[in-house]
C-alpha cells in the first residue's frame, strides 16, 4: 500500500532532487550513493539495459550516441520549432520526428518520447523516495520552470503519468523556491526569485504574506536559456582552437564532443572558485596521418565570462521587463533569492546584485529549494495541520485568433489564477452560420507566432448581415491551470465549448502503452537488485564461512558429531553456491538462513580455542 505522503520533485535540465516534509521538516531525499541531486541523464547498453542518473553520466563518453542529457530542452516542443533545431545540432544522440510533429529520440534503434525519457529520471526519484521511506510512493508535486507554456506543462504532466505517479499539481520553480525560503518563518516582504538553472532562465517577483500567503506578482524567463548555453559557447571556443591549430572539427566526432562537453561542464564549475583551470583532453582525436593529438588548454575565469556576458545580460534585461510589468521599482523588492545552478558564477552573483541594487540572498540553497518547496506545496495540499495558501499567476496571455490572423488577448499575462474574462466579439462575413475559435497562447500580436491550445466551432449562428450577430467568449483558468473557453452567441443562446487540453505530442493509447513498459522495467529493475543484494549477503557469508573450514575441520574433525556438522555445512554451501549461479532469488534467501546459522556456529566453535 502507497504512503499518504508527497514527494516534491524538481525535474531540472542538468540534475533532478527529491524532497518530502517529514514531522514538519521538508528534507531532500540523497540516493544511494549518497548524493542529493541525480544527473537528468538516461542511457542504453549495449546490451538493452536502461541507465539513469550518475550511473549513466558515467559512461557518457563511451556510449555518447545512446546518453541522453538536457531532454527538459525538448519536452512538448514542436519538432520544426527554432529552439529543437538548435538542441538538434549541438546534441551527441539521434532524434527524429514522432508521429504528431514532436520529438523523438533514438536509443538502440528504438525510438523514446521526450515525456518517455523524462518519466525515467522521474522513476529514478520515485524510487529513491521509496528506498527512502520504505513504502510505495503514488502522489507528487513537480516543478517546472515558470515560463513553460500548457504543451510543456502537460508534457511534464505525462512524463509523471508513466512513471506511475499521480501528479497532484505542477508548480514553477521560482514560486518553489519562495516557499522553501519562507515557509514557517512568518515573514512579510516582496522577493524576487532570480532562477538560472541548467537549460531555463526565471524570474519571478512574489510577495510573502504573515499568514502563509505567497502571491505571485508577476513571472518571466526564457525556456531556452541556461547553463547548456555557457556550456556551449566555451565547447564552440575549445572547437574553433583546436581547428585553427590541427584544421579537424572535433564536432564531426560523438565521442570527442562528449568529452568536450564533459571538460566544458567541469571548467565552468570549477572556475566558480578558482580564477583559472585548464582542459586537458589527451588523445582527442587522430589526425589524418593517424597521428594521436590531444587538446589542452588553460581557461580564465575572465574569458568565460567574456564568452557567456550576452547570455547574462539577457537575464538581466528579463528581469528589467519583469519588474516594469508588476509596476515596480528595485528598491520595493526586499530579498533576491539566487536559484539555480548557474547562480555560482561570480559574474552572475555580481550582475544580479548590481541591478537590483542589493547583495543577493544566501538564504536558499540553489539545487535543493525547488524540490523542497514542491514537497511543501504537497504537504500543504494533502495535510490539514498547515495553513499556506498559492496564488500564481498565468505566464503567458491567452486569447484567440480574429479576422487577419491576430492575437486578440483575453487573459493577459501575470494574471493571478484562477481567473475568468469575457469578451464580446462580432462576425466577420454575410451570412456567416458559424464561427471557428482558435484558443492561443502567446504574446506576439500576430496568431501564428504564438502557440495553438485547442480549436472548436460555434455553428447555427442566424443568418446576418456582417457584423451583426455577437459572439460572447469567456475564457476561464482554475488553480490547477486548466483552461476553459466557451463561445455563447448572445441572439439565440446557442452555447458551444471546449475544455483546453494542451498536448505533448503522445495519445492516451501511447501513454498507456509507456505507463505498462515503465512498470515493467520497476519490476524487473527491483527484481534485480533484489537478486543482487541476495547474491551479495550468500557471497559475503559463504566466503567467511570457507575461511573458516581449515580451522574449524581442525578442531571438531576428531568427533563424529563434528564430521557430521562439518559435511552439513559443505552442503549448504553447495546449495548457495548453485543458487547463486542459477540466479534463484527464492533459494538464495532460502540458503542464508542456513549460511548465516552456520558462519555462527563456525565463529563459535573457533572462539572457543581461543
Amino acid at each position: 500500500m502507497a504512503t499518504d505522503k508527497v514527494i516534491g520533485i524538481d525535474l531540472g535540465t542538468t540534475n533532478s532532487c527529491v524532497a518530502i516534509v517529514e514531522n514538519g521538516v521538508p528534507t531532500v531525499i540523497p540516493n544511494r550513493g549518497g548524493y542529493k541531486t541525480t544527473p537528468s541523464m538516461v542511457a542504453v547498453t549495449e546490451a538493452g539495459k536502461r541507465l539513469v542518473g550518475h550511473i549513466a553520466k558515467r559512461q557518457a563518453i563511451t556510449n555518447a550516441e545512446n546518453t541522453v542529457y538536457a531532454a527538459k530542452r525538448l519536452i512538448g516542443r514542436k519538432w520544426h520549432s527554432p529552439q529543437v533545431r538548435n538542441a538538434i545540432a549541438t546534441s551527441s544522440y539521434r532524434t527524429v520526428e514522432g508521429p504528431h510533429n514532436d520529438v523523438r529520440i533514438v536509443l538502440r534503434d528504438k525510438e523514446y518520447s521526450v515525456p518517455e525519457i523524462s518519466a525515467m529520471v522521474l522513476q529514478e526519484m520515485r524510487v529513491i523516495a521509496e528506498d527512502y521511506l520504505g513504502a510505495p510512493v503514488g502522489k507528487a508535486v513537480i516543478t517546472v520552470p515558470a515560463y513553460f507554456n500548457d504543451n510543456q506543462r502537460q508534457a511534464t504532466r505525462d512524463a509523471g503519468e508513466i512513471a506511475g505517479l499521480d501528479i497532484i499539481r505542477i508548480i514553477n520553480e521560482p514560486t518553489a523556491a519562495a516557499l522553501s525560503y519562507g515557509f514557517g518563518r512568518n515573514l512579510e516582504k516582496t522577493v524576487a526569485v532570480y532562477d538560472f538553472g541548467g537549460g531555463t532562465f526565471d524570474i519571478s517577483i512574489l510577495e510573502i504574506g504573515q499568514n502563509g500567503v505567497f502571491r505571485v506578482i508577476a513571472t518571466a524567463g526564457d525556456t531556452f536559456l541556461g547553463g547548456e548555453d555557457v556550456d556551449a559557447r566555451l565547447i564552440d571556443w575549445l572547437v574553433q582552437e583546436f581547428k585553427r591549430e590541427h584544421d579537424i572539427d572535433l564536432r564531426q566526432d560523438r565521442m570527442a564532443l562528449q568529452r568536450l562537453k564533459d571538460a566544458a561542464e567541469k571548467a565552468k564549475c570549477e572556475l566558480s572558485s578558482v580564477r583559472e583551470t585548464e582542459v586537458n583532453l589527451p588523445f582527442i582525436i587522430s589526425s589524418e596521418r593517424n597521428e594521436a593529438l590531444h587538446l589542452q588548454k588553460p581557461i580564465s575565469r575572465a574569458l568565460l565570462e567574456q564568452l557567456s556576458l550576452d547570455l547574462i545580460e539577457r537575464t538581466i534585461d528579463i528581469c528589467r521587463q519583469t519588474l516594469e510589468d508588476a509596476e515596480l521599482e528595485k528598491r520595493d523588492v526586499e530579498e533576491v533569492l539566487l536559484v539555480g545552478g548557474m547562480t555560482r558564477m561570480p559574474r552572475i552573483q555580481q550582475a544580479v546584485g548590481e541591478f537590483f541594487e542589493r547583495e543577493p540572498s544566501k538564504g536558499v540553497h540553489p539545487d535543493e529549494s525547488v524540490a523542497l518547496g514542491a514537497a511543501i506545496q504537497g504537504y500543504a495540499l494533502v495535510g490539514e495541520e498547515h495553513e499556506m495558501v498559492l496564488l500564481d499567476v498565468t505566464p503567458h496571455a491567452l486569447g484567440i485568433v480574429t479576422q487577419g490572423g491576430y492575437f486578440e488577448e483575453l487573459i493577459p499575462q501575470n494574471t493571478t489564477v484562477p481567473t475568468h474574462r469575457q469578451k464580446i466579439f462580432t462576425t466577420s462575413r454575410e451570412n456567416q452560420t458559424a464561427v471557428k475559435i482558435l484558443v492561443m497562447q502567446g504574446e506576439h500580436e500576430r496568431a501564428d507566432q504564438n502557440e495553438l491550445l485547442g480549436e472548436f466551432i460555434l455553428t447555427g449562428l442566424r443568418r446576418a448581415p456582417k457584423g451583426e450577430v455577437e459572439i460572447e467568449v469567456t475564457f476561464e483558468i482554475n488553480a490547477d491551470g486548466i483552461v476553459s473557453v466557451r463561445a455563447k452567441d448572445l441572439d439565440t443562446g446557442l452555447e458551444q465549448s471546449i475544455q483546453v487540453t494542451a498536448s505533448s505530442g503522445l495519445t492516451r493509447d501511447e501513454i498507456s502503452s509507456m505507463m505498462h513498459e515503465a512498470k515493467d522495467q520497476l519490476v524487473d529493475r527491483r527484481s534485480s537488485e533484489e537478486l543482487e543484494a541476495a547474491k551479495q549477503e550468500a557471497e559475503r557469508l559463504v566466503g567467511e564461512i570457507e575461511r573458516l573450514f581449515p580451522q574449524v575441520e581442525q578442531i571438531v574433525a576428531q568427533s563424529d558429531f563434528g564430521r557430521e556438522a562439518i559435511d552439513k555445512a559443505r552442503v549448504i554451501v553447495d546449495r548457495a553456491k548453485n543458487a547463486v549461479t542459477r540466479k534463484d532469488v527464492a533459494m538464495i534467501k532460502e540458503q542464508i538462513e542456513g549460511l548465516a546459522r552456520t558462519q555462527r556456529m563456525f565463529k563459535g566453535v573457533v572462539a572457543k580455542t581461543i
